[in-house]
């Protein structure tokens, strides 16, 4: 079998896989290979509180900023407990939240991180097959899905005053995960089933003051992308997309080779790259640059992008959902913001209403048909159209800190604070 023929038969059962994952799976972050955040299987309940259309709550052992990931009657969440000094995958039955399993790795030597960002801040990823979870310095793990360790890889130490929180990327057989940000920045292509190194491509996070276009922020000389990479198809080919300090790039998936740059970004990315099918949008954090450029392209493509803004108002964490046009998010402060995706102008900036008084988010959008769902610290799910003019539809509390994304299966929502994992649906 040529290597070309296995290439091209990974990509059509990778392929497959996507589409599959959207009858009742949501196995990764922002539910797909290209980080969307679209539910495709259904409404979602438009309206709830800590007792109406709540199915089951469960207690969580400590904090927590990941999301939950769902495959078949199984919901999975990264955990890390400061009492046993414990990372961990933690299993539950979809259908009542009772502990199925939890397993995981000691680790006890000191790691930086800010005091707002728990370890285990990634989410883990699932196939149906194998759970892969990133636990940083404590290194990449594959369970299956009952439970049973199937490799353990130590990348060496994530070194940043700030942590991290990238989540890992099944593509086909191929665990993408970026171990970032720091001094050790390291984009790895995996072997899912034995954790073997495939490939890997070092990622320079240097703050260029030189560049021509860039901001450099309000954040104290600090640099570094705690972005998530996507996987898409353009022109025909597959392309890993990771935004990183002041360039976003695409690769090879088969190799980890450079297929183009973009430069324009700021020294501080939150924000994961998101695709529309068109065009490729990334949004730096502390204020800083956002571009938009159309993927498929070769070298460097500062010159062909479709806009670029290089200082935006507000900071910016979480990742847009795109809807004819319109990217939808809700800022660091608690706004949300519609972006025009032709022009990169502001439609509208709202303020989101906050229960408990701290209206701040960290969370990225879900998008169910024409509406968009975003959390809040104070534990509040803001609804809000997908359209050009605001409206609100909705503000559902569970008085709850939380700083983590929905997830959502089969007409329910599963909901991570960092007291509870909660699953509402009608």
């Amino acid at each position: 079998m040529s290597r070309l023929f296995r290439f091209t038969l990974l990509v059509a059962l990778c392929v497959g896989w996507s589409f599959a994952s959207q009858a009742g799976n949501w196995p990764s972050w922002r539910g797909d290979l290209a980080g969307t955040g679209i539910v495709r299987d259904g409404e979602l309940p438009l309206k709830w509180d800590t007792k109406k259309n709540v199915r089951w709550r469960v207690p969580l052992p400590d904090r927590g900023n990941s999301t939950p990931i769902v495959w078949g009657d199984k919901v999975f969440v990264t955990q890390a407990t400061e009492s046993d000094k414990q990372r961990s995958v933690m299993c539950f039955d979809k259908k009542n939240g009772a502990l199925l399993w939890q397993k995981g790795v000691k680790y006890t030597k000191p790691e930086q991180t800010h005091k707002t960002n728990p370890y285990c801040s990634g989410s883990p990823v699932t196939d149906g097959r194998v759970v892969v979870a990133n636990y940083a310095s404590a290194g990449v793990a594959a369970y299956d899905l009952d439970g049973e360790e199937l490799w353990h890889r130590d990348l060496g130490p994530q070194e940043h005053v700030w942590g991290n929180g990238t989540s890992p990327v099944l593509f086909g057989d191929i665990c993408i995960l970026y171990h970032g940000p720091g001094p050790n920045s390291t984009l790895y292509g995996l072997d899912k089933l034995s954790g073997r190194t495939l490939w890997k491509r070092k990622i320079e996070e240097k703050d260029d003051a030189k560049r021509v276009d860039g901001f450099r922020g309000r954040n104290g000389g600090i640099n570094g992308a705690f972005t998530t990479p996507i996987v898409v198809e353009a022109n025909g080919r597959h392309e890993v997309i990771l935004s990183g300090a002041n360039i976003l790039w695409a690769f090879n998936p088969e190799d980890g080779g450079e297929l183009w740059k973009c430069s324009g970004l700021n020294p501080l990315v939150y924000t994961s790259p998101v695709y529309d099918g068109n065009v490729v949008l990334s949004m730096g954090g502390y204020f800083g640059a956002s571009i938009a450029v159309k993927p498929g392209g070769k070298g460097d493509v500062t010159a062909k992008r479709v806009w670029h803004d290089p200082r935006s108002k507000k900071n910016r964490l979480g990742t847009a959902v795109i809807r004819n046009g319109y990217a939808f998010f809700a800022n660091m402060s608690g706004f949300a913001e519609c972006v025009d995706m032709k022009t990169g102008k502001v439609v509208f900036e709202e303020r989101l209403p906050s229960t408990a008084n701290n209206a701040a988010s960290w969370a990225s959008p879900i998008l169910v048909r024409d509406r968009v769902y975003v959390t809040n610290q104070s534990g509040d799910t803001n609804v809000f159209r997908a359209g050009p003019k605001f409206e609100l539809l909705a503000t559902n509390s569970v008085g709850e800190y939380s700083n983590s994304t929905l997830a959502a299966s089969d007409g329910a929502i599963f909901l991570r604070t960092h007291k509870s994992l909660w699953c509402i649906a009608e």
